[in-house]
């Protein structure tokens, strides 16, 4: 990892400890923690990763599960260089990997364009909702791209569009070894008021509906065809279900919430009885939208 030292001390630690950087509160330390704060140190960190060195990027840390061992590699967190937010024309948006979902719902209500509302309710960044096709209350993130900018490990940047790509329900796949950077979205001129009311709407559910004062990842497992996760999880009667410190929320049964002092190894044995118990319940095995990385503590 010395190559990494080119990247300015402010930027780079060593040893950090995920629980600082996933909304869970949860995770071991990262072997090197960067934050490049634009383009050209981020293409110089990559360029000098030595081959193999795993790599883990992450936004606000929400949809990430870090076991208690840490993660064996190099964590990225894209900085400010890559949080901005750029008009191209009146419908058209140029938008960094590391804008917060909710922070461009706003920017989108306050232009009067819709069709983004539901991102209001994405607990993570653009780069994150890119992943894994982030949706909410109707909306999938991917609905909205017109082009993608993404990096390659040697540093090499490359423009994309969505026919490049794999697009599902929480699922994207495209070329390997690529992140994203950065997308176009296009949405809809309309009545900046009724746009904001909307959101507002949206959020108003949201913090009616959602453990937002306790430490989460957002919804843990996908919807299965037909169905919902919440539902078969109170069906099974697991809602209230605690493993240490980690409990299945008793306001939404697809959130698993951090009551103070959890373990990673906590959520992750509840994530695993939850399915082994919905699908002994009902047959159904519930595929988990959060994504596990690092070494069990």
């Amino acid at each position: 990892m010395n190559a990494a030292a080119e990247i300015a001390r402010p930027h780079l630690r060593q040893h950090e400890p995920m629980a600082r950087h996933t909304s869970w509160r949860v995770g071991g330390p990262a072997d090197v923690y960067v934050e490049p704060h634009d383009l050209p140190e981020l293409q110089a960190f990559l360029a000098g990763l030595p081959a193999g060195t795993p790599l883990l990027w992450v936004g606000l840390g929400s949809n990430l599960l870090v076991r208690d061992g840490g993660f064996r590699g190099a964590v990225v967190c894209l900085g400010k260089g890559f949080a901005g937010i750029e008009p191209i024309d009146e419908r058209t948006l140029t938008v960094g990997a590391a804008v917060p979902c909710a922070k461009l719902a706003q920017q989108l209500g306050r232009a009067g364009l819709a069709g983004g509302e539901f991102l209001a309710g994405i607990p993570g960044t653009v780069g994150g909702a890119l992943a894994m096709n982030a949706g909410a209350h109707g909306g999938e993130t991917w609905q909205r791209v017109r082009t993608v900018q993404t990096i390659d490990r040697a540093g090499n940047v490359h423009r994309r569009t969505p026919a490049d790509y794999r697009i599902a329900y929480r699922s994207v796949a495209g070329p390997p070894d690529e992140w994203f950077i950065g997308a176009e979205f296009s949405f809809e001129p309309a009545d900046a008021e009724s746009v904001q009311a909307a959101i507002h709407a949206l959020l108003r559910r949201r913090a009616a509906t959602q453990p937002l004062r306790q430490a989460n990842a957002g919804s843990v497992f996908r919807n299965p065809p037909g169905d919902h996760a919440a539902r078969l999880i109170e069906a099974a009667g697991l809602k209230g279900l605690t493993v240490g410190k980690a409990q299945v929320s008793t306001v939404h049964a697809n959130f698993i919430v951090n009551l103070g002092g959890a373990r990673a190894a906590d959520i992750e044995t509840l994530i695993d009885t939850l399915q082994q118990r919905v699908a002994a319940a009902f047959g159904v095995r519930l595929e988990p939208e959060v994504r596990r990385v690092g070494e069990a503590g």
